[in-house]
C-alpha cells in the first residue's frame, strides 16, 4: 500500500510540475522561507499560485483550510479557484478570495467583539455616498463635494486611519465627516469595504486569542498581485504573518500603477527588509508577447529607479518590431490606427475583437470612436462608457437638445436639476400633470406655472432661473456649438460642480467636457451638430464579442491582445502633464510597460506634431518614453 501510494504521489507531483518551468517549479516547490515571486508580465502567476496550493495539498504539507490565499478582485478570485478545482480534490477547502471577501468571512464570526452582529449589513458605494449627503446637510456643508469627501475617507482606510487616528488633522471638515459617518455606520449595524479590513485589524490587535487562532490555522498565506496592495492590507497581512513563515507574495512592481488608488509599490520593494531570510524567485520567461515587444518593454522600464530588477525574455521567437509612427494631428492619428485595423482584418484575417486602442486619458477616445463609426468598424470601450454615453457629456448635450428643441422634454426632465437648484421629483410631477392637462410641453408647463403663481416661492424662483438661463443660451443659439457648449458648461454651474469634487474621477469628467468643446468645433451650426449626436447616439448595440476594445491604459492590465495601438504618446499627454514629478513619473513609465506588453504580435505606438487637447492647440515634443526605446526593437514608419 505504501508503495502504491508513494507512486501514486510521484504520479501527482509529475502531473503538477512537468508544465513549468524552471523558475516556475522553483516558486511551487519553496515553503520553508518567506518567498516573493517577482512575475513579469506574462509569465504566468496564476498558475504558479494554483499548482503551488495544489501542490502542498497533494503532498500532505498543509490541508485545505490551512491555507490562505487573497488577490484583489472576484475576476481574479473565480479564475484562481476554477484553475484549482481542475487541479486537485481539496480545492473547495481552501480560503481563496478578495481582501475584503475573506475579512467578511471573518467578521461573521468576530462582529460580536465590536458591539456588533453577525448579521451586519455590508454598504456599497451609494449607501456611502447618500449617508456622508446626509450627514454634510446636517453640517451645513450642502457646498462641499460629497464625492471628495467620500473619497478622503476611503483615503483614510485605506492607509488604516480610524477616524480618531493621531495622523488625521481633527479640525479638517472632512474628519468632522469621518466621525459622524462612522458613529452612524455602527449604530446602524452596517460596515462598507474599507471597514472590513480595519475592522479584522482592531479585533487582530485588541483580541490577541482572535489573532493567535488565525495565526495558526494558516499554515500558508499566498497573496496575488502584491505590488498593489495598500497600507491597510499590509498592516492586515503583516499582523497575521509577522515573521512570513509560509507567506508566499507574488507580483510585478514594474506592473504597480494604482497609487492613486491607495496602492504603496513599497510595499514589494522593501520585503527582504519586512521577512528576514526571504527568498526572490524571479519569473522572467514570457509565454504571450514576441522579442522584440519584450526588448522594447525591458529597456524602456530599465531607465526606473525603484525596482527589483529582471528582464522578461521569450523562447517563441522576436516576432515583429514595435513600429512607431508620427503623425500631424489627432484626427490623422484616429484614421491612420483605423487603417491598420482594417488592414489587419483583411490581409492578416486578425479578429477585431483581438485588437486593443490604449490611451492615457479617458477623453483621447472620443477621435478614435467617431473614425471607427464612419469606416463601421465595431468597437467596445471598456472600462468606461461610449463618449456621447457619458453621464457628462449627456448632460450637455441635453442643456444643447433643450435649446434646440425647447419641447425635448425628455433633454427638460434631465437638466432641470442638474446641477441641483431646488427642483426635486415632486416639482417635476407637477409638471408632468399640468404638461399633459394643457397639452404642452414640460419646460412649457414649468414656465406657465411659475407665471401663475402655481409652485411654492423656492421652486418657483428656481423656474424663472432655469428659464433666463436657456433663453440666454438661446439667443446665443447661432454661434459655434463649441462656444454654446462652453457658455452652457460654465453659466449652469456644471464645471464648478465637477470642480468641488477634486477627485479623480471628478478630473477626468472635466476632461471629458473640454474635449466636447473641442469636439464641436468641427461642427458649423448647431442642427448639424444634433443631427450627428442623434446618429451617434442611435448607432446599432453590437451584441457580437467580435469589437475592437478601446479602454484606458489602467483599464488594461491583466489582458491581452494580438495587436495593441497605443495613442498619444506625448509629453504633456504621456507621461501626463499631472505627473512628471519624479515618483509619479515613475509610475507613468510602469504605465507604458503595461501598454507594451499587453500586446501578443503587433505593438503599434503613435504621436502627433499637433494635438488639440481641451480645445487648445498644442505642439507637444514626443514622448521621453520613445527616447528610451531600444533601437533594435523598434521600426519607425514613414
Amino acid at each position: 500500500m505504501q508503495v502504491n501510494a508513494l507512486n501514486n504521489l510521484d504520479e501527482i507531483n509529475e502531473q503538477l510540475l512537468n508544465s513549468l518551468n524552471p523558475e516556475q517549479h522553483e516558486a511551487v516547490i519553496s515553503l520553508d522561507r518567506p518567498l516573493l515571486v517577482l512575475s513579469g508580465a506574462g509569465t504566468g502567476k496564476t498558475k504558479v499560485l494554483t499548482t503551488k496550493i495544489a501542490y502542498m495539498i497533494e503532498n500532505g504539507y498543509a490541508f485545505p483550510s490551512q491555507i490562505l490565499a487573497v488577490t484583489f478582485s472576484n475576476r481574479a478570485a473565480r479564475e484562481m479557484k476554477e484553475r484549482l478545482f481542475g487541479l486537485t480534490s481539496g480545492a473547495d477547502g481552501v480560503w481563496l478570495g478578495t481582501f475584503h471577501s475573506v475579512c467578511a468571512r471573518i467578521l461573521r464570526r468576530h462582529a460580536d467583539l465590536l458591539g456588533m452582529s453577525q448579521d451586519f449589513t455590508i454598504i456599497d458605494a451609494d449607501d456611502q455616498t447618500k449617508l456622508v449627503r446626509q450627514i454634510a446637510k446636517e453640517l451645513n456643508l450642502e457646498k462641499k463635494s460629497v464625492n471628495g469627501i467620500v473619497n478622503r475617507i476611503s483615503l483614510w482606510k485605506d492607509k488604516g486611519y480610524r477616524y480618531d487616528d493621531s495622523r488625521i488633522d481633527r479640525g479638517m471638515m472632512e474628519a468632522q465627516v469621518y466621525k459622524i459617518y462612522q458613529e452612524r455606520l455602527e449604530c446602524y449595524d452596517s460596515m462598507d469595504f474599507g471597514d472590513l479590513l480595519l475592522n479584522v485589524i482592531r479585533i487582530f490587535k485588541n483580541f490577541p486569542d482572535v489573532l493567535r487562532h488565525y495565526r495558526d490555522q494558516f499554515k500558508y498565506i499566498l497573496v496575488d498581485e502584491y505590488q498593489d496592495t495598500n497600507m491597510a492590507q499590509y498592516i492586515w497581512l503583516r499582523l497575521l504573518s509577522p515573521l512570513g513563515e509560509g507567506l508566499c507574495c507574488v507580483g510585478d512592481d514594474d506592473q504597480s500603477i494604482y497609487s492613486w488608488r491607495g496602492a504603496e509599490v513599497g510595499n514589494i520593494l522593501r520585503f527582504e527588509k519586512d521577512f528576514i531570510n526571504a527568498k526572490i524567485v524571479r519569473l522572467e520567461r514570457n509565454y504571450r508577447s514576441g522579442g522584440y515587444i519584450l526588448g522594447a518593454a525591458s529597456s524602456l522600464i530599465s531607465n526606473n529607479q525603484g525596482r527589483l530588477g529582471k528582464k522578461i525574455w521569450t523562447e517563441d521567437g522576436v516576432g515583429e518590431k514595435v513600429k512607431i509612427k508620427r503623425l500631424y494631428n489627432g484626427f490623422d492619428e484616429a484614421r491612420f490606427v483605423a487603417d491598420q485595423i482594417e488592414n489587419l482584418k483583411r490581409f492578416e484575417n486578425d479578429d477585431y475583437g483581438a485588437m486593443a486602442v490604449l490611451v492615457r486619458a479617458g477623453y483621447q477616445t472620443r477621435e478614435f470612436e467617431d473614425r471607427f463609426i464612419a469606416y463601421g468598424i465595431p468597437y467596445k470601450v471598456v472600462g468606461g462608457l461610449k463618449f456621447y454615453d457619458r453621464q457628462e457629456i449627456k448632460d450637455i448635450v441635453a442643456y444643447m437638445r433643450l435649446v434646440y428643441q425647447p419641447n425635448d422634454s425628455l433633454a427638460f426632465e434631465r437638466v432641470i436639476n442638474t446641477p441641483k437648484r431646488g427642483i426635486g421629483a415632486s416639482a417635476v410631477s407637477k409638471f408632468y400633470e399640468y404638461s399633459r392637462d394643457h397639452n404642452v410641453s414640460l419646460f412649457q408647463a414649468a414656465k406657465d406655472m411659475a407665471r401663475e403663481n402655481l409652485l411654492r416661492p423656492s421652486v418657483k424662483t428656481a423656474v424663472e432661473s432655469f428659464t433666463r438661463l436657456i433663453e440666454s443660451v438661446t439667443e446665443r443659439k447661432d454661434a459655434n456649438p463649441s462656444e454654446i457648449a462652453k457658455f452652457i458648461i460654465n453659466e449652469t454651474g456644471y464645471l464648478q460642480m465637477l470642480s468641488q469634487e477634486k477627485t479623480t474621477e471628478a478630473e477626468g469628467r472635466i476632461e471629458n467636457l473640454k474635449e466636447l468643446t473641442t469636439a464641436l468645433e468641427d461642427f458649423p451650426d448647431l442642427p448639424t451638430f444634433m443631427e450627428h449626436v442623434s446618429l451617434v447616439m442611435d448607432s446599432p448595440r453590437n451584441v457580437s464579442e467580435d469589437l475592437v476594445s478601446i479602454m484606458t491604459l489602467h483599464s488594461a492590465k491583466g489582458l491581452e491582445f494580438e495587436d495593441v495601438f497605443l495613442a498619444g504618446w506625448e509629453e504633456g499627454v504621456f507621461p501626463h502633464n499631472l505627473c512628471l514629478q519624479e515618483d509619479n513619473l515613475e509610475e507613468e513609465r510602469r504605465l507604458a510597460y503595461v501598454g507594451l506588453t499587453r500586446a501578443k504580435k503587433r505593438a503599434f505606438i503613435s504621436f502627433v506634431m499637433n494635438r488639440r487637447v481641451h480645445n487648445q492647440w498644442q505642439n507637444n515634443p514626443p514622448s521621453r518614453f520613445l527616447r528610451e526605446l531600444s533601437e533594435e526593437d523598434i521600426e519607425i514608419l514613414r
